[in-house]
Order: structure tokens, then C-alpha cells, then sequence
């Protein structure tokens, strides 16, 4: 069959034209047109037609370009103009800043207030507690024990629960004592500086003045007097600017005249004098007046000399006021005797040189003026060494650290230096045995006698008590002024070995040759304050039946680690099983809280029960 093509669609026209193929469907009243140019739709009756497009077609769109206009060589000059004068007023008000601040410091220095010495508070020790002393104890004991060595650790902890009461009042008791040296020493150098001791008011005057701009130096003290040489900046280290103000009213920068340099110096060197003058008095309460010589390099000849002298009272520095910078002037009219070099004209303005001052009436200046001059021979003193001097005022005895006097001594360092008394029966004690070097005789006791207890013993007491004959035990009360335990837990026994946080406690029964012994560790500054006795007890052994004549040799030892020591020998009673040897007791004495210390020898027939009972424990 040959190609064929055939248009069988009613009404449609197709036109075909260089812009493309249109193709339209319908009668001319509502006609549809699609191809070339997009679809539209379109109505048409006579001579009148409207179409309206149904798609978007392409639109031709066009872009102009702007040509770049570049700034001219006047824009740019003004603009570079521009940057320099805000770079300049930025740096102008810069140094305005500075200048304004150098002249507030170096003019206020009186302004500052210096709080006044007061007697010096030693701080204490730290505190130390039976958990700590238990830990240290422990590592000691356990150092090269395996883990599965389960016996050797079991005893080495044993070792550390007796050692760690001891370690703890030892060491609290060293440092207690300490404390109390450190304390005496502060009282001694507070008594000196009172007194005016020279060396002590220079030390600490000195200490005082290693920080001052303008350094100053305590060279002696005669009476109540302190004589001081203070070195004043140089005038040529001031700026040559000072800030003002144009006629328009703008800041600015103006030179600085001879005459307002040397106005400022004046301030500041007045300001310089009020804060030494007030620093040196709240330093030393004891002085009343200050000689002060005031040294600096002379702008003219570049030679030290001294510029101004004079006495202040106390009285004057303290009577003040100090409120304004300007203040600063008034040294001039507030001493006595004043001399400076800068002076006053016929006309009322101050004079614009500066020169030395005649110290021929100062025979300790005057000496230093003759004897060392700024070129002097090698080896000899010079003003220049002064003025180093002055520069680095800072106390040797300050610059080193100092040793930590509060140092806790390593366990096993005590462990070495350290050993528990061993109680002495009272029958073979030689009846005048020496003291032993450093340590207070032992004090033998009677019945019913006490004696107040020195503070080192409140902070660690060791008891022993070492008999021969049969067993007994160790017991402790913890009472009140009634000497009643406020619960079961302030009974001390084989049983309950430890109260009041550890600051009571029994360190166990050992052998000690004929003798058995058994110890007790004893904090009496950490016992509540509900805790008013403590009262040591023996009782023997129930199963036995054996009274306290059965005991021979029987002795009770107390001692401190400061070598203070007490013994009791008790009776040895048959009719009693069970004894109060001893009680420790609070007391108050001129408004002030001490312990005393009582011996007792007093029994029950009936045994521990009775003592217990006595002492207000429930007995089932």
C-alpha cells in the first residue's frame, strides 16, 4: 500500500508559515490554535476577534551593564586625610588617657589607708583524726603483704589498731606544742615592737615599705622616734605633656612648663611622704613621731641628694583629713622643722629649680652626704648604693620560704622515734632515779591528791596499767559532773574498746617480762562537751574470784608525749574486786577551762557490776 496522508478532524486548518506549524480546531467563534507561539484560544464574530494565551511563552529578556566608576586622585587624598586625622585624635586621646592616669597615681598615694597592726594570731594546726591516723598506721603495717597472705594481714591490722591511737596523740600533741612555741615567739616580737626595739620596728617597717612606689627605709629608732630616708622619683621621669584644653573647648596635648612639672613632682613627692609617714604609724604602735629624709637624683648636676626633711607626729598624720589629691601639699605646714627644696617667689608661685638642702643641721645626713658621695673609691659607700638599697627593700628573712614548722611526721618516722612507755612497778623504781634528758621528772601520787594537768596533756595522754599476781582488766567511764555515763556507750571495756570517736580507747594486754600491762590511749581536748570525768578503773576477773590484794606490784603510769609523766601505786585491798584508781576532771579556774587530774583508790566488794552500776551503766 502506497503512503497516505489524510486530515480527518472537522473544522481544523493547519498553516504553515517560517515562524512554524499552527494547527487550529473549531469554528471561528471559540477556536483553539496550538504549534508554534504557544496555545491559545480565540473568538471571533464579523470584523471583530480577541484571543487570550492559555501557556507561558518564552520571553526575550535583556541585561545592561553599569561601567564601574573609579574614585578620583582627590577623593582618594581626602579620604587618606581623613584616616590620619582620626588615627592622630585616637593616639591624642590615648596619651590624654595615660598622661591623666600617671598624674591621679602618682599624686594619690596619700589617699590610701593602712589598717593598724594588731597582736598576731598564730593559726593552728590541722586536725587530725583517729580515721587518718588508722589509715597511715595501716599502710605502714601492710607494705609487702600479698593480698592472699590473709593471717600476716589480720595481725598487721591489729598492730595498726594499737598503733594508730598512740601516732594520733603523739602527733596531735607535738603540734599542739608547737602551736604554743609559735605563739610564744608572736607574743615575744609583739612585745618588741611595742617596747620600740629598733631591730624589730626596722624589720617590720621595712617588710611593710617592700612595696611602696617611692621605697622608703626604717634606718634607726631612738625612744619613740623613727628616723626613715624615702626615695622620691625624679623629676626627669616625668613627661614633658600634660593634658588641655584648645580655645574651641577640645582636649589636646600642651607642653608641660617648668613651673607645672615642678608643681606635679611637688604633689606627688608630698603624697609619696603622707603614705609613708601613715603606713610606718599603723606598722609600729608604739612610735610617736618620724624623722624623714627624702632623697632623689637632682635634675641639674644627675647627683642624689636629699630635697626635703622634716618630723611628723602621729597625731598630725592621724588627725588628717586626706580627701583630695591636693591635700598632698599640706605636709609642708603639718611638721615640724620642714625644709624643701622647693620654695616660694616674692610673687606666690613656686620656684622652678630644684636644689639640695643644707644638711649641716642633720649630723646623721650630713655624714652620709660627707662620707659617701656618688664618686666614691672603689669599696667605700656610696649615695648610689643607698639608693639601690632603697630600690630592693625587701627583708631577706622574706624573700626564702619558710620551713612548715606544722609538718606531720610519716608514720614509720614515729614509729622509729617513738616507743611507748614502759611502766615502772613502783617497788623496783630506784628511789632517786635521774630524769632523762628533756623530760619532766615523774610525779608519784597519793591518794585523794590532784594536780592540774599541762595543756599539751589534753591533747594525748598514754595510760598503763602493769600489775603481777593475777588478771584484771582496764576500764574507762565517760561522765558527766554527776558522775553518770549518759548512755552504755560511754563505758569503756574488753568488749567496747573505744568512745567518743576514738578520742578514748584501750590498746590491748600484753606481757611485759614479770609483768602484764595494759594500755590506754586518752584525747581529752576532743572528748564532748557533755563529757565532764573520766574516770580509770581496774576490775578483776569475775571467774577468778580474787580480789584487788591479790594484785602485786600494781602501779598505774600516765604520761605525754612532751615528757610530763604521773604514776599511782593503788592499794592492794582484799575486799574489793573492783577500783577507781584515778579520774580526770574538768575544771574552771579565773573564767578559764582546764583539767585536772585526782587520785582515787576506792573500791567495790561486788565486783565490775557494782562499778558499773555506780557509774550509771545498765546492768542485766
Amino acid at each position: 500500500m502506497a503512503f497516505g496522508f489524510r486530515v480527518g478532524v472537522p473544522g481544523m486548518s493547519v498553516r504553515i508559515s517560517t515562524r512554524g506549524v499552527r494547527t487550529s480546531v473549531g469554528p471561528r467563534a471559540a477556536r483553539i490554535s496550538m504549534g508554534s507561539g504557544g496555545t491559545r484560544i480565540s473568538s471571533g464574530v464579523g470584523p471583530f476577534s480577541a484571543s487570550s494565551s492559555l501557556g507561558t511563552g518564552r520571553r526575550r529578556t535583556s541585561t545592561t551593564r553599569s561601567r564601574a566608576v573609579a574614585p578620583s586622585a582627590a577623593q582618594l587624598e581626602r579620604a587618606r586625610r581623613q584616616a590620619e586625622r582620626a588615627q592622630q585624635e585616637a593616639e591624642r586621646d590615648a596619651a590624654i588617657a595615660q598622661l591623666e592616669e600617671l598624674r591621679r597615681q602618682t599624686t594619690s598615694v596619700h589617699l590610701q589607708s593602712f589598717p593598724p597592726a594588731r597582736p598576731p594570731v598564730v593559726p593552728g594546726p590541722q586536725q587530725l583524726s583517729l580515721a587518718w591516723a588508722l589509715g597511715e598506721a595501716q599502710t605502714h603495717h601492710l607494705a609487702g603483704l600479698g593480698v592472699f597472705a590473709r593471717a600476716e594481714r589480720a595481725a598487721a591490722k591489729r598492730r595498726a589498731e594499737e598503733d594508730a591511737p598512740a601516732y594520733l596523740a603523739a602527733e596531735e600533741a607535738r603540734l599542739h606544742a608547737v602551736h604554743s612555741e609559735l605563739t610564744a615567739e608572736a607574743g615575744q616580737w609583739w612585745q618588741a615592737l611595742v617596747a620600740n626595739d629598733e631591730e624589730t620596728v626596722c624589720e617590720a617597717v621595712n617588710y611593710a615599705f617592700s612595696d611602696n612606689t617611692a621605697a622608703g627605709c626604717a634606718v634607726g629608732v631612738d625612744g619613740d622616734v623613727l628616723s626613715v630616708v624615702m626615695r622620691q622619683q625624679d623629676i626627669d621621669s616625668l613627661p614633658d605633656q600634660m593634658p588641655g584644653v584648645t580655645p574651641s573647648g577640645r582636649l589636646t596635648l600642651k607642653t608641660l612648663s617648668k613651673r607645672d612639672r615642678t608643681l606635679w613632682w611637688l604633689t606627688s613627692m608630698g603624697s609619696n611622704i603622707v603614705a609613708t609617714l601613715k603606713e610606718a604609724f599603723a606598722v609600729t604602735p608604739g612610735i610617736t613621731a618620724i624623722d624623714l629624709a627624702v632623697l632623689t637624683r637632682l635634675p641639674n648636676t644627675q647627683r642624689l641628694g636629699f630635697v626635703a626633711y622634716g618630723r611628723w607626729t602621729r597625731q598630725a598624720i592621724e588627725a588628717g583629713p586626706w580627701r583630695e589629691t591636693t591635700d598632698a601639699l599640706r605636709f609642708l605646714d603639718i611638721g615640724q622643722d620642714v625644709a624643701c627644696s622647693v620654695t616660694t617667689t616674692a610673687s606666690g608661685n613656686l620656684s622652678s629649680s630644684i636644689k639640695p638642702l643644707d644638711t649641716s643641721r642633720l649630723p646623721g645626713l650630713q655624714s652620709l652626704l660627707d662620707h659617701a658621695q656618688d664618686d666614691a673609691g672603689p669599696g667605700e659607700g656610696t649615695l648610689a648604693d643607698l639608693d639601690g638599697d632603697l630600690r630592693a627593700n625587701v627583708p631577706a628573712a622574706h624573700s626564702a620560704p619558710l620551713p612548715d614548722r606544722y609538718r606531720i611526721r610519716p608514720f614509720a618516722e614515729w614509729k622509729n622515734q617513738t616507743a611507748c612507755p614502759t611502766p615502772r612497778p613502783a617497788s623496783a623504781a630506784p628511789p632517786h632515779s635521774p630524769a632523762l634528758p628533756g623530760r619532766a621528772p615523774t610525779t608519784a601520787l597519793t591518794p585523794g591528791q590532784n594536780l592540774t594537768l599541762p595543756e599539751e596533756a589534753w591533747q594525748g595522754l598514754l595510760i598503763a596499767f602493769s600489775f603481777v599476781g593475777a588478771d584484771a582488766d582496764l576500764t574507762l567511764f565517760l561522765t558527766g559532773t554527776n558522775g553518770q555515763v549518759s548512755c552504755d556507750e560511754d563505758f569503756i571495756f574488753y568488749n567496747q574498746p573505744s568512745a567518743a570517736q576514738g578520742a578514748a580507747r584501750l590498746l590491748g594486754k600484753q606481757p611485759d617480762g614479770p609483768h602484764t600491762v595494759e594500755r590506754a590511749a586518752l584525747h581529752l581536748a576532743a572528748l564532748p562537751a557533755h563529757i565532764q570525768r573520766v574516770t580509770v578503773a581496774i576490775n578483776m576477773d569475775v571467774d577468778t574470784g580474787l580480789s584487788c590484794g591479790a594484785l602485786t606490784h600494781a602501779s598505774l603510769y600516765m604520761d605525754c608525749v612532751t615528757g610530763a609523766a604521773w604514776t599511782f601505786q593503788p592499794p592492794a585491798d582484799p575486799d574489793v574486786r573492783a577500783m577507781a584508781i584515778a579520774e580526770f576532771y574538768r575544771h574552771t579556774t579565773n573564767g578559764q577551762q582546764i583539767w585536772k587530774l585526782r587520785a582515787i583508790g576506792q573500791g567495790w566488794a561486788d565486783g565490775l557490776d557494782g562499778l558499773a552500776r555506780a557509774h550509771g551503766v545498765n546492768v542485766t
